[in-house]
């Protein structure tokens, strides 16, 4: 859920980046197009709102204007995934990808729609192709967090070592951000490099003492390193923070089947 609020903000601005942009050049619409991006300027404004729904109805009647409306395509997308309804978001991203094959936008939205669906395949190749589309595309770091996205789908799929090299590259383009340490240290556990994730977790926790994640993840590396009691003092501090947290649960629980 964090991860997801975070892509919100992020498309958020991206977008308000886009709308500066095309207000600028709004002139040299007429007729259905220019009455088309009026409706797509309202529907900006609703979803930098957090009305995605009339989001949706502002930009359903600028692509019913204009259907070759790359960024409004892309703008319902956003106000879709922001909804929770990932194959909406799919679907009109894809219809973005086509109408603009070079459309970055379009890329980063449909990558995490897949992502956040479990389809970390298809999450990786469409951040590949946004990473590849321009290399220099860090529209409010948003290269920096398409990096992040795909960093931990490697996670999910077992593979450590290219999960650590994306994470990495996030936290060079985005530096001092908790969430990156502490799904790298995650990575480093994963591959067995306690040491390593240690390190990052603690990095977590002084960039936000309040984040219960990496507090696990140093008591995991903590108890494989045989630091038991270091083990169950982060695991208790990650439980203070947050009590519903089910996996602290469950390593405080091997803890104490281990005596500790």
């Amino acid at each position: 859920m964090k991860r997801k609020t975070i892509v919100i903000a992020l498309i958020l601005l991206i977008f308000s980046f886009v709308f500066t942009a095309c207000a600028s050049v709004s002139g040299r619409y007429v007729g259905d197009e220019a009455e088309a991006a009026e409706h797509y300027a309202s529907g900006n404004t609703h979803y930098q709102k957090g009305n995605y729904d009339r989001a949706i109805t502002a930009t359903t009647e600028a692509i019913r204007l204009n259907p070759n409306y790359a960024e409004a395509y892309a703008q319902r997308a956003a106000a879709f995934y922001a909804k929770g309804n990932y194959d909406r978001a799919i679907a009109d991203a894809t219809e973005a990808i086509r109408l603009n094959p070079n459309y970055a936008n379009a890329y980063s939205s449909r990558g995490t729609a897949y992502y956040d669906k479990g389809d970390y395949d298809r999450a990786i190749a469409d951040l590949t192709e946004l990473i590849r589309l321009d290399p220099n595309y860090d529209v409010y770091h948003a290269r920096g967090f398409a990096y992040s996205y795909r960093g931990t789908a490697y996670f999910k799929k077992g593979d450590y070592d290219r999960a650590i090299a994306d994470l990495t590259e996030f936290i060079r383009l985005v530096p001092n951000n908790h969430v990156a340490y502490n799904d790298r240290s995650n990575a480093y556990n994963g591959k067995g490099d306690y040491d390593r994730a240690i390190a990052d977790c603690t990095e977590a926790i002084r960039l936000n003492p309040n984040f219960a994640n990496p507090y696990r993840h140093r008591a995991f590396a903590y108890m494989n390193k045989g630091n038991y009691a270091q083990a169950r003092a982060d695991v208790d501090r990650a439980l203070q923070i947050n009590p519903d947290y089910q996996d602290a649960q469950t390593l405080s629980a091997e803890l104490r089947q281990k005596g500790h």
